[in-house]
């Protein structure tokens, strides 16, 4: 029996390619052998390259390769490789890796840890989640006053390209409430990964791990990315740390994920987008959040690139109805010079009970609905149709208004905010 079971061991299940395209490739012989998510290895010149199963059918399978081209030929042999895992340990802190779980900051191999997980795994079941109930603090004054975040919350940054998201990113990154920070960089431009680590995370960076595939790599890189750095959170988050997961962005994530599916023959039903791309995202960001009863929590922080500017995209929507809360990046605020260029009456956090006491909730409430009244009223001043002195709300308004604004200004090399209320307390008294 003993011999029979080694033999079995040595016996590898392969097909043939019978087809090679810039997207995809087709292997015959392995359609009962695979299931979908499961990998097969080509090789070439002594090197084994991974390509990602996306559709099965009797003539054969379909799948994506993780190089940044295909090179496999005609008439090669795909073996069964299995589902993708890593083994995630502690001395990862500081390292820069590839979606695959490579080192690629030249930094020598990594050390594994003791138990490996699949990296598209499942979120914990929803009955054995503990609650959220622990507020955080960001540093940054206008998501600590306006949006506040708790321990476990997931919560999407939404803006159009160039209006800061990276940077508020990179402001939430240096909270210092908690122990890890696991950041995935998602169709990044190659020369901003080293401003990033060096720049924006600066002395921070020993306590993160990240996890990197720029724009030039395959879609299948793309798509795995955030799905790695999240399988290296849930590991700190199984040993009990209060763990910061940074995606930026989930939108390259979908785009990834839509190449992906259109290669799989998928129909494309929402502009462009196929069918899979709405199932695919809120299983990966359920598995941020609390953890099981006794275990740590991922909070998640995703930014979302609204193409156009259309916070209607269908991608935008998805994700805004799956998460915790929103923070609005606006153009226009962005170009007043008002940084971060958070829209307070479009961002919402739907924790933030649980982080206010009754007073910060009275007096949230009370600016929001001065900010309201001073932005309606815009264009009435400006045409100087109003009059001072025949509404008392609006000269509150006029009066408080600007020096909130100011009050809430903060760049990346400011001191991080430690007591929102108390500071905006004090710097409206001080004008």
């Amino acid at each position: 029996m003993d011999a029979a079971r080694d033999a079995r061991a040595l016996v590898r299940v392969a097909g043939v390619v019978t087809e090679v395209t810039p997207s995809h490739a087709r292997v015959s012989g392995l359609s009962h052998f695979l299931t979908l998510g499961e990998c097969v290895g080509f090789e070439r010149d002594g090197r084994e390259s991974l390509a990602e199963v996306v559709r099965i059918d009797p003539r054969g399978v379909t799948v994506t390769s993780f190089d940044d081209t295909c090179s496999s030929r005609l008439g090669d042999r795909a073996r069964r490789h299995g589902s993708l895992s890593l083994a995630p340990h502690e001395s990862w802190k500081g390292r820069v890796l590839d979606a695959l779980g490579r080192p690629i900051d030249a930094a020598g191999p990594l050390r594994r840890g003791d138990r490996a997980a699949e990296i598209d795994a499942v979120p914990p079941p929803a009955l054995r989640r503990a609650r959220v109930s622990d507020p955080l603090r960001t540093g940054v004054r206008v998501l600590d006053l306006f949006t506040p975040i708790c321990s476990g919350q997931r919560i999407g940054i939404f803006a159009g390209s160039g209006v800061g998201k990276s940077t508020l990113l990179a402001m939430l990154a240096a909270a210092q409430d908690f122990d890890t920070v696991v950041i995935g960089l998602v169709g990044e431009r190659g020369r901003e990964v080293r401003e990033f680590l060096e720049d924006a995370l600066g002395a921070g960076r020993d306590r993160a791990v990240t996890i990197v595939a720029t724009g030039d790599e395959s879609a299948a890189m793309r798509r795995l990315a955030p799905k790695t750095a999240t399988c290296v959170a849930e590991y700190f988050r199984d040993r009990g740390d209060r763990v910061l997961l940074v995606v930026d962005s989930i939108t390259r994530f979908a785009h990834a994920a839509r190449d992906v599916a259109l290669a799989a023959g998928e129909p494309a039903v929402a502009r462009g987008y196929p069918p899979s791309v709405f199932t695919d995202l809120p299983k990966l960001l359920e598995r941020a959040g609390p953890g099981t009863e006794g275990k740590g929590s991922i909070t998640g922080i995703f930014s979302v690139l609204v193409d156009g500017d259309d916070h209607n995209d269908p991608v935008a929507d998805a994700i805004r109805g799956t998460l915790d809360g929103h923070v609005v990046l606006d153009r226009s605020i962005a170009d007043q010079g008002r940084f971060p260029a958070v829209d307070v009456l479009r961002s919402i956090s739907r924790l933030a009970t649980t982080a206010w006491t009754s007073e910060q909730h009275a007096l949230v409430l009370k600016l929001r609905a001065l900010v309201a009244r001073y932005e309606d009223t815009r264009d009435l001043r400006l045409m100087g149709g109003y009059r001072p002195g025949s509404d008392p709300e609006l000269d509150q308004a006029i009066a408080l208004v600007p020096k909130v604004y100011d009050a809430l200004r903060q760049s990346p090399g400011s001191e991080p905010s430690r007591d929102a209320f108390r500071e905006l307390a004090n710097l409206l008294q001080a004008k």
